[in-house]
C-alpha cells in the first residue's frame, strides 16, 4: 500500500507533538467499524457526496464516531486519503476536527472522527436544520470566530503551514454546545517554508472558489480567506453562495451584499430567520469583514489572524480602518465584476470536463 511509509512518519511525529490529555488516533480493523456501524447500515448514514458516504457509529465503549467511508479505491482515492490522515494527525485544535483512527484493508478505505451531534452549518442553514432556527445570533458568531481560529491554525502555527482548499458551510462542524470544528482535509495543502503560493490542479466549490486560484490554479492561504468570506456572508444572510437569478444567470452573494453594504443597509442582509435579534454592531463588522476577505484582489485581502482580530473588534481603530476602506466607497471600481465571475465558473466548469469527482464541484454537499 503506497500510503504506508507517509504513516509510519506520522506516527512519530505526532506522538512529539500531542499533548498528554488527548488520546492517540489508532488503526481500526474493518471488523470493529462494521460492528460499530451495523454494518455501514443507510439508517446509521449521516451524508453523502462524491467522495463516499459518512456514517453514525459507536463503539465497544459507548463513544460516538463518524466514519467517512470512501466510495470506490483509485490511486487519486487513495491519495486524498493519505493526504486527509496525514494532515488530520498533524493538527490538534479545538476549532479542527479531530482524527480518532482509519482503516486500510483490501480496497477499503476509512477514515475516523469524532462525532459532531449538530452535524454541519450547512445543515442549519440550507439543510434539514435549516427551519428549526437553531442558529441565534450569539451562535452564529461564536461559529465565525472558532472556524476562523481553526483556520488561524492550519495558516500560522501548523508546520509546515496548511491551505485548507475547500473552507465552506458543509465543512464547518458543529458539536453539542455548536462550537465550530473545520474538517474535510482531502483537498488540504502543504506549503513549504519560504513558499508564496503553489500551483496545483484547482480544487474546491463552485461559489467559494477565489477567482485567482480558479483560473490560474494558484493557491495560498489568501484563497482561504476569500472562502472564508463567502462563509461569513452565508452565516450572516443565510443566502447560499450562488442564487440562480434565472436558467441561465446566477449571482454571488458578494455581488448581492456589497451594493447593500455600500449604502449602510446591514438590515436588509441580516438572515430573516433571526427576526431581527442580533447585535447591529457586530452583524455590521461581520459583513464587512466577509466583503473584505471575498473581494477579488488577493493581495488587498486581510490575513486569517486580522480577519479573527476584526471579528472580536477588539481593536476600535482597526474597525474604523475597515468601515472606511476603498471597497465601499467605490464597488463598482474596485468590487466582483460579472465577468469575472463568468471567468471563475469557467474556470470550474473546465475542471469538471476534466473528470474532477463531484464532490469538487458540488455547490452544498453534506460532509
Amino acid at each position: 500500500m503506497a500510503f504506508c511509509p507517509i504513516f509510519c512518519c506520522l506516527n512519530v511525529s505526532d506522538r512529539k507533538g500531542r499533548g498528554k490529555k488527548q488520546p492517540p488516533w489508532r488503526v481500526f480493523s474493518l471488523k470493529e467499524l462494521h460492528s460499530a456501524t451495523n454494518n455501514f447500515n443507510y439508517d446509521n448514514k449521516l451524508g453523502e457526496g462524491g467522495f463516499g458516504s459518512v456514517y453514525w457509529g459507536q463503539l465497544w465503549d459507548g463513544s460516538q464516531i463518524a466514519v467517512k467511508r470512501l466510495k470506490v479505491w483509485s490511486n487519486k482515492a487513495d491519495m486524498e486519503f493519505a493526504v486527509e490522515v496525514e494532515i488530520l494527525a498533524r493538527v490538534r485544535h479545538k476549532n479542527l476536527l479531530s482524527l480518532r483512527g482509519y482503516c486500510a484493508e483490501g480496497q477499503e478505505r476509512l477514515i475516523v472522527y469524532d462525532y459532531m451531534p449538530n452535524l454541519s452549518l450547512l445543515s442549519h442553514l440550507h439543510g434539514q436544520h435549516s427551519t428549526e432556527s437553531l442558529l441565534d445570533w450569539n451562535r452564529r458568531m461564536n461559529i465565525a470566530i472558532g472556524s476562523a481560529e481553526g483556520i488561524v491554525y492550519l495558516h500560522v502555527q501548523a508546520t509546515p503551514h496548511i491551505i485548507h482548499r475547500d473552507v465552506k458551510a458543509s465543512n464547518v462542524l458543529l458539536d453539542s454546545d455548536f462550537q465550530a470544528r473545520v474538517a474535510d482535509f482531502g483537498f488540504a495543502k502543504l506549503i513549504p517554508d519560504g513558499a508564496t503560493h503553489v500551483t496545483t490542479r484547482v480544487k474546491g466549490t463552485l461559489g467559494y472558489l477565489a477567482p485567482e486560484y480558479a483560473m490560474l490554479g494558484k493557491a495560498n492561504e489568501s484563497c482561504d480567506v476569500y472562502s472564508f468570506g463567502i462563509l461569513l456572508l452565508e452565516l450572516a444572510s443565510g443566502k447560499k453562495p450562488l442564487e440562480k437569478l434565472s436558467s441561465s444567470v446566477k449571482r454571488a452573494i458578494n455581488d448581492w451584499a456589497l451594493p447593500l453594504a455600500c449604502e449602510k443597509k446591514f438590515s436588509e442582509l441580516a438572515d430573516p430567520r433571526l427576526n431581527g435579534d442580533y447585535v447591529e454592531e457586530e452583524l455590521k463588522r461581520v459583513i464587512l469583514v466577509a466583503l473584505i476577505c471575498a473581494q477579488n484582489q488577493p493581495e488587498k485581502r486581510p490575513t486569517m489572524v486580522e480577519v479573527v482580530e476584526l471579528l472580536k473588534g477588539e481593536s476600535k481603530e482597526k474597525v474604523l480602518q475597515l468601515e472606511n476602506n476603498e471597497l465601499f466607497k467605490n464597488p463598482l471600481a474596485v468590487g466582483n465584476t460579472n465577468d469575472e465571475i463568468s471567468a471563475a465558473e469557467g474556470s470550474s466548469d473546465f475542471i469538471s470536463a476534466e473528470n474532477e469527482s463531484k464532490h469538487e464541484m458540488e455547490e452544498n454537499a453534506e460532509p
